[in-house]
């Protein structure tokens, strides 16, 4: 009478997960990024001391990528989108360097926990298991008794059933409760909270061929491809036009693509929406001047006929050709700001954006302008203006430099920058404000 055989995945030494660790993080793939290295790092050391479970977006936000304790996962990507690019180099290095690894460590989608697992033909092999069934365990679970997990199903399901019942709850007490934003938010978003309801947005990330301007790095300028203006006649009436002096485009996935400033509609929406209020959503080539000057108007991006010049305070900051001139510098204060790149890669890893708080054509109104170098720039301003933190630094700094110094002015410029890393805005922080008189 034969009985039947079973084997189980035999558990990897932990010396074997730190010396396959060390050769992924020494791989091409890995050596040369400081931040995805860490990232791994991170993860793996929580998990060799029993602290996986523990893992999530915010922690790595912060002990990673130093965000700081106030990190926005739901406002912030960069864990995610980091997570996502570890992924594919991982998939890479073992169709690669890394194929004839006998363990594998994969960082499963949706997930921080690395889990390390033999290849299938390193598995060693007895002759009882060649020659009997196999009933193998999925990696990183043990098995249970059926009774156990039938019990934990019927806790999933009741827990599921609560947080449905606990969201419909809250759903319904927030439209139900007269909502107000902040007081660190109301003294500047007070004048817009009557704009009508704009759509649910879904973000492409196109290719293009963007122009290059003054901002750009010798690299980027470099790699693009000169056309003739006079080749291009349908440009005629476009900012581009007139103030670059060549047309010189530039292969990008990640600039001037609107992803930042779209990103940024949907953060003010969501703000509007909270307090009862609609917002109203259009594409500046449907929109004049005169429409601007008469109403309530948020512009992002720039890059108008009549963006950065109509409104601009000429005693402050300018926005010209890809470049943020300080016409008059205050101590420590720089007389242009330019986006940094990294010397190796040529990646984004500074952005500078302009923000303008002005009066409409009959001074009862406002108008909004937000302008970052590069779209990062931009999304990252955005989040500082509706973060209650930064905007009560922000009122603290305005008051100071009014010339009360005790009430917040009507009118002003902010200058603001950001850390970009992977095309992704980091922190943003206040650089200079200047006071627009009335």
């Amino acid at each position: 009478m034969s009985s039947l055989h079973t084997t189980e995945i035999p558990l990897i030494p932990l010396f074997e997960k730190r010396e396959e660790l060390g050769r992924i993080l020494g791989s091409r793939f890995f050596s040369n990024s400081p931040k995805k290295t860490r990232f791994l790092e991170f993860v793996c050391e929580q998990t060799f001391v029993g602290n996986g479970e523990k893992l999530n977006e915010y922690q790595i936000g912060v002990e990673v990528y130093e965000r700081g304790v106030d990190f926005n996962p739901q406002r912030d990507p960069i864990v995610r989108v980091q997570a996502h690019e570890i992924r594919r180099l991982l998939k890479k290095f073992y169709e690669e360097d890394g194929k004839a690894s006998s363990i594998r460590m994969d960082l499963p989608s949706g997930h921080y926990v690395p889990i390390f697992t033999r290849t299938a033909e390193q598995e060693p092999e007895s002759e009882d298991s060649r020659n009997s069934p196999v009933i193998q365990e999925r990696p990183g679970f043990s098995r249970l008794p059926w009774t156990l997990t039938a019990v934990f199903g019927i806790i999933s399901i009741v827990l599921a059933g609560l947080l449905a019942l606990n969201w419909g709850a809250r759903n319904g007490q927030s439209r139900s409760a007269a909502a107000s934003l902040p007081e660190s938010l109301q003294w500047f978003w007070q004048p817009f909270l009557s704009t009508p309801e704009g759509p649910l947005i879904t973000i492409p990330n196109h290719p293009l061929l963007r122009a290059a301007h003054d901002g750009d790095s010798e690299q980027t300028l470099a790699g693009g491809h000169e056309i003739p203006k006079s080749s291009l006649p349908e440009f005629r009436d476009t900012i581009h036009f007139h103030e670059l002096k060549r047309f010189i485009f530039v292969p990008s996935l990640t600039d001037f693509t609107s992803v930042g400033e779209t990103l940024g509609v949907v953060n003010l929406c969501e703000m509007f929406s909270s307090v009862g209020q609609k917002c109203r959503v259009q594409q500046s080539r449907l929109v004049n001047l005169d429409e601007i000057k008469a109403d309530n108007a948020i512009l992002l991006g720039g890059n108008q006929a009549w963006s950065g010049r109509v409104f601009l305070n000429r005693e402050g900051f300018q926005f010209q050709g890809g470049v943020i001139f300080n016409r008059n510098p205050y101590p420590r204060e720089q007389a242009e700001y330019k986006p940094e790149f990294d010397s190796v890669t040529n990646h984004l890893t500074r952005d500078y954006a302009l923000v303008l708080m002005l009066p409409n054509e009959t001074k009862d109104k406002r108008v909004l302008l937000i302008y970052g170098i590069y779209t990062q720039g931009s999304q990252a301003a955005i989040e500082y203006l509706t973060n209650p933190e930064r905007m009560s630094e922000l009122r603290k700094a305005l008051i100071d430099a009014a010339p009360d110094h005790r009430t917040v002015p009507f009118y002003f410029q902010l200058l603001l920058t950001t850390t970009v890393e992977n095309a992704v805005p980091g922190k943003s922080s206040l650089v200079a404000v200047r006071i627009i008189p009335r």
